[in-house]
């Protein structure tokens, strides 16, 4: 028989215990195959890291990291609703449509979906904080834009024309449907930011990992001007030809506010 519209779509947990002094390694590691983030627990000197799939679904991880399956029991969308937690962002609010925004704040209602986070990642909240200091300076481009959370705090903050792409179509949609519920215009689309062309802009924001950003930084089209994330804090970035003016580090992740030298 077909499921019922509403019924809870089977999900399988995917663990993996290394060394703490692994953890960082092994996590930057997952983070392609789990996107939508994942949950870390420390028991003395072992880390166990996991992530959630739909069955059927088998992630792709290297490293020689050997993840242990198990199907999750009814009733994890609650749990799931509850990992996606709210967080502030300067005078931002920014959290799923199920938690009630704080009443002094300015509130980014994000929708995550299956494979997208609300911003509570630290790469994205790093990200974040070097944008809110910056005076906001014309057109602005997100390169793997996500759930659109930085390209919408962009546009609140006053950035404008806002562009955004990304390899994934479902972050596309997702990044669409997310500048619609906050009430942003912003225009996204799919592309390979590595070898497709780029909209000539003077700012651009890239919270990519550091094997897609290195590639990036040395291709040519980008704006004399990048805010890039998704480091780990003590995780060193190759950037010849560019100057770090800018930092900012949220748990355990680094951005960078990068100038051509």
């Amino acid at each position: 028989m077909p499921a019922e519209p509403d019924a809870e779509p089977r999900l399988v947990r995917h663990a993996v215990r290394v060394p703490a002094a692994e953890a960082e390694t092994a996590l930057v590691l997952l983070l392609d195959a789990f996107p939508d983030g994942l949950e870390e627990e420390r028991v003395g000197d072992v880390v166990e890291l996991a992530g959630y799939l739909p069955a059927g679904v088998t992630p792709e991880v290297g490293g020689g990291l050997e993840l242990r399956a198990s199907p999750v029991e009814p009733g994890w969308r609650e749990a799931w609703r509850a990992f996606h937690r709210p967080v502030r962002m300067g005078r931002f609010w920014v959290g799923p449509p199920w938690c009630e925004p704080d009443a002094d704040a300015e509130a980014v209602v994000i929708e995550p979906g299956a494979a997208f986070g609300t911003g509570a990642h630290g790469s994205t909240q790093a990200a974040a904080a070097l944008l809110l200091e910056r005076e906001p300076g014309g057109a602005l481009l997100d390169i793997g834009c996500g759930s659109g959370v930085l390209a919408i705090l962009a546009a609140r903050l006053g950035w404008g024309p806002i562009q955004a792409v990304d390899i994934d179509l479902l972050a596309v949609a997702a990044t669409r449907e997310n500048a619609a519920r906050n009430g942003v215009a912003l225009e996204a689309w799919q592309a390979d930011a590595l070898a497709d062309p780029l909209p000539a802009v003077p700012f651009a924001l890239a919270n990519l990992e550091r094997r897609l950003l290195e590639p990036l930084l040395v291709r040519g089209g980008l704006p004399p001007r990048v805010l890039v994330s998704g480091l780990l804090s003590d995780e060193p970035l190759d950037h010849a030809g560019w100057r770090a003016a800018d930092r900012a580090d949220r748990d355990g992740w680094r951005a960078l506010l990068l100038e051509r030298s």
